[in-house]
């Protein structure tokens, strides 16, 4: 009987031991990926869900996630090689395109196709119109980012002209909110959840969706150096192959039950506000419904610029674009 015992014993340690020594070396075996994200939002929650339902893990990667705000910063860390992977607006590519890098920055899979931002103003104004911001000062965001590349666009295309706004570019894209807050501007341009958190505490109001004004484009997108893209050609595929996973999840399900999915990635928001959030970026048509990042508004993105004099003339699709097939 003693025997038994030791027996069944021994037997149990060694079960065990080969178990924990298989997830150890399962866990052990994942390609771990850092990757750069511009701000963290739930604009991007197709992304979020691709992490929080294991479609990564699905595909054996494990994802280092750390903010890095201001795309130029996620260029930055991309050339430095802190990062693997960056996400952030393609304009970034481009900018570093022109300045001569050899291994420079290719975009390979898209997630939002127009703007986050919402206009936010001081005082509810639900007949709002984009010419109501003449004589006013907007906090815009930097130059040359996105944020203000898309807000005048939205100027041009309904027929607003931006000279007589005072868009102010001096406030850093982290401190709008706080700057608003502060009593600087009348109006100001953010990403969720930092205009709902506004509308919650009373001092500020949505009134207007810059992406829905200004149309589509390729606005964030992942990218990577050129040497990366083609040295980790499997590695890529299985990002990519998750990250669409999440795209048709999002499609696919109600706002409510996606809210409980990323409320991880945002323990500071209840699930009624982001569901909130999730149902206004659904309702701007804001996310791709693939990865694929079409020349049409690649080149739409190029046009803004130009017009903007941001850059001399457009940029090589083929080669700032690199869209993955993972089938």
């Amino acid at each position: 009987m003693k025997k038994t015992i030791i027996y069944i014993l021994t037997l149990t340690l060694v079960i065990v031991t080969a178990i924990l020594t298989f997830y150890k070396n399962d866990n052990s075996s994942m390609d771990k990926i850092t990757v750069a994200e511009v701000t963290h939002s739930v604009f991007y929650t197709p992304w979020y869900v691709a992490i929080e339902k294991g479609f990564f893990a699905e595909e054996n990667i494990e994802i280092d996630l750390i903010l890095t705000s201001g795309a130029d910063k996620v260029s930055a860390a991309l050339l430095s090689n802190d990062v693997q992977i960056g996400f952030a607006g393609p304009e970034s590519s481009i900018y570093v395109y022109n300045g001569g890098e050899s291994d420079y920055l290719v975009s390979f899979a898209g997630l939002t196709k127009r703007d986050g931002q919402f206009i936010v103003a001081r005082k509810k104004d639900s007949d709002f119109n984009l010419e109501d911001l003449y004589g006013k000062e907007v906090l815009a965001g930097r130059v040359g980012g996105m944020p203000v590349l898309n807000f005048e666009n939205a100027l041009k295309t309904q027929n607003v002209d931006k000279n007589k706004i005072n868009i102010n570019t001096n406030v850093d894209f982290a401190s709008l909110s706080g700057s608003f807050i502060a009593g600087i501007g009348d109006y100001v341009n953010l990403f969720e959840p930092n205009a709902t958190k506004l509308e919650e505490q009373g001092l500020g109001y949505v009134v207007a969706s810059i992406g829905k004004l200004s149309g589509e484009v390729p606005y964030t997108t992942f990218l990577a150096r050129k040497s990366y893209l083609e040295n980790n050609e499997d590695l890529i595929k299985r990002f990519v192959k998750a990250l669409n996973k999440g795209i048709e999840y999002t499609f696919n399900n109600d706002d409510e039950k996606l809210a409980q999915i990323i409320s991880p990635q945002f323990p500071d928001s209840s699930i009624e506000e982001i569901t909130k959030i999730i149902k206004r970026y659904r309702e701007a048509d804001s996310w791709f419904s693939n990865t694929y990042i079409s020349r049409e508004s690649f080149e739409n993105l190029e046009e803004m610029m130009i017009n903007a004099d941001m850059i001399p003339d457009y940029v090589p699709y083929d080669y700032l674009i690199k869209n993955i097939s993972y089938e």
